[in-house]
């Protein structure tokens, strides 16, 4: 027979919901991060290729 399972605690849900909004914002600033360092020219960990050869 099913039995219905115990109630997530609310500290646990809001520290489960942190967590996941903490790691969200630290890979958007790590990706705005490599736009800006992309857009002035100072990349030191990632190679791209600038030049198209579409002509």
């Amino acid at each position: 027979m099913a039995v219905p399972k115990k109630r997530t605690s609310k500290s646990k849900k809001n520290a489960r919901k942190a967590n996941w909004k903490r790691k969200a914002h630290k890979s958007a600033q790590k990706s705005l991060s490599l736009a800006k360092s992309m857009l002035r020219g100072k990349t030191t960990s990632f190679v791209y290729s600038v030049y198209s050869e579409d002509e």
